[in-house]
């Protein structure tokens, strides 16, 4: 019996590969089929069946082009509704891979076809739980990204999952491993853990939502408080998931396309393309093409890209360190951006040997922001973190202006306003500076500096207080 979690870490994802025998099965995959094939043909294996937990939001996974590669099976618990050809498996239907069961656990409640897939050894033991987004390593799963239809609402959800939890999953025994879907840094949960698995029985101990004395009502109360809104790209990427998509074969040919900066500059003005930059923010700031906007490859770039490009079929071409051209491409399709036209051949460089323009941002310290500070602490603050850090602590003198709603909160702030950018080490803090800039505010100042360095250089701090409770 072979179980491997293939975790990617810029999506706090876990998609699984399960062999017995030379057949093997794939659990969540995500876009790229590679991983998955190239496992099975090392072990000279079968690729059976494909099974997927649920409609996934956050992410668009790979389970129609690897059915089209390998001839598997796509298996989807009860209620799940497709526009392709998949098998639909009934609540307590078992499948066999090898010598292993897989037994179906319909557990609604993140969405109503939320399934749990119950490994069975060749005992016929209860081994594994690959839960989905149903039960994470220290929270479970939210209750509000469903396509809903008609009046069902988060709170109906949350019931759902408290008795899908208490009649489906606890009951198994404590030995059992727990398999979920995402870890810490997925939007898909609120407070979920950075390890990745975890027996069943550490989870009864530990996990918020798995109290044996909590009530029903206590759990909606629990599971729907402080949600923030989703990212407006998962509900686009659940559509996906759905309906169908381009082949990432073909995604990716079209992508890495080199284009000299001739090449380039026609197509950015040719497609009204977006120019996205996805090198370090130290090179970013020091030099970039006017109107281009960064979101950095080492952040968490794919979240970060879905969470900002509001249309998915939005046409995009790439300034990329070097050799990470295909990566970039790969990681734009993961999350449903298809429409990447090519890449700078050469980059900057090329950009600037042929005589082409660039922008620069200005970008300082947190010492050198503490000392501007002091000078004139009437300078205007910017901090883009997002709101549970807010929360926690922040400037006194800051106005919070979240990378994640940037577009909401335009309003706020006036082009001919000079501006500190800070976050909590300086990547947000250019992301939102490059927006800006795109956009014609020309007086930014970029925070580079950690923010807990703020407080150490003297500049006053404070903790959110909910208005309803002062005084």
């Amino acid at each position: 019996m072979t179980i491997e979690q293939i975790y990617t870490g810029c999506l706090a994802q876990g998609a699984y590969y399960i062999e017995s025998q030379g057949e093997a099965a794939i659990i969540d995959p995500l876009r790229e089929t590679t991983p998955y094939i190239e496992r099975a043909t090392k072990n000279n294996a079968k690729i059976k069946y494909i099974f997927e937990t649920h409609f996934h939001a956050d992410f668009v996974s790979g389970h129609l082009d690897l059915a089209k590669k390998t001839g598997a099976q796509i298996v989807y618990g009860p209620m799940a509704e497709t526009a392709y050809e998949k098998y639909l498996a009934q609540d307590g239907e078992e499948f066999k891979v090898g010598a292993l069961t897989i037994r179906v656990l319909h557990t609604p409640g993140h969405t109503p076809e939320s399934t749990t897939f119950l490994l069975l050894d060749k005992e016929g033991k209860e081994h594994a739980i690959f839960s989905g987004d149903t039960l994470f390593i220290g929270d479970v799963g939210r209750p509000d990204l469903a396509q809903k239809k008609g009046s069902l609402t988060k709170e109906d959800l949350a019931g759902w999952l408290y008795d899908s939890l208490r009649h489906k999953i606890m009951p198994l025994p404590d030995n059992v491993i727990v398999y979920p879907a995402h870890g810490a840094g997925s939007a898909c949960g609120k407070n979920m853990s950075s390890e990745t698995w975890d027996t069943l029985g550490n989870q009864k101990k530990t996990n918020y939502a798995l109290r044996a004395d909590m009530t029903k009502e206590e759990f909606i109360q629990e599971v729907t408080d402080g949600l923030q809104p989703p990212p407006q790209y998962f509900a686009k990427n659940a559509q996906l998931n759905k309906t169908g998509y381009n082949s990432i074969d073909a995604v990716m040919q079209r992508g890495v396309r080199p284009m000299s900066p001739r090449a380039f500059e026609t197509a950015a003005s040719a497609s009204e393309a977006l120019i996205l930059d996805v090198r370090s923010k130290e090179d970013f700031v020091s030099g970039f093409i006017p109107n281009s906007i960064f979101i950095g490859l080492d952040g968490s770039f794919a979240p970060w890209a879905g969470a900002l490009i509001a249309d998915l079929q939005q046409p995009i071409l790439l300034v990329t360190p070097e050799g990470q051209e295909e990566e970039t491409v790969k990681r734009l399709a993961r999350v449903g951006y298809d429409n990447t036209l090519g890449y700078l051949e050469g980059g900057i460089e090329a950009w600037k040997s042929a005589g082409k323009p660039l922008d620069q941002i200005q970008s300082i310290s947190a010492s050198q922001f503490a000392e501007d500070y002091k000078k004139d602490t009437s300078i205007a603050i910017l901090d883009v973190r997002k709101a549970g850090e807010w929360a926690s602590e922040h400037l006194e003198t800051a106005l919070h202006f979240p990378l994640d709603y940037i577009n909401q909160h335009m309003s706020q702030i006036k082009p001919e306003q000079a501006y500190y950018l800070h976050c909590r080490s300086g990547y947000r803090s250019t992301v939102a500076a490059s927006i800006l800039k795109a956009r014609g505010y020309e007086h930014l100042i970029n925070v580079q500096g950690l923010y807990e360095e703020f407080a150490v250089k003297g500049m006053p701090t404070t903790d959110y207080v909910c208005p309803s409770t002062q005084k």
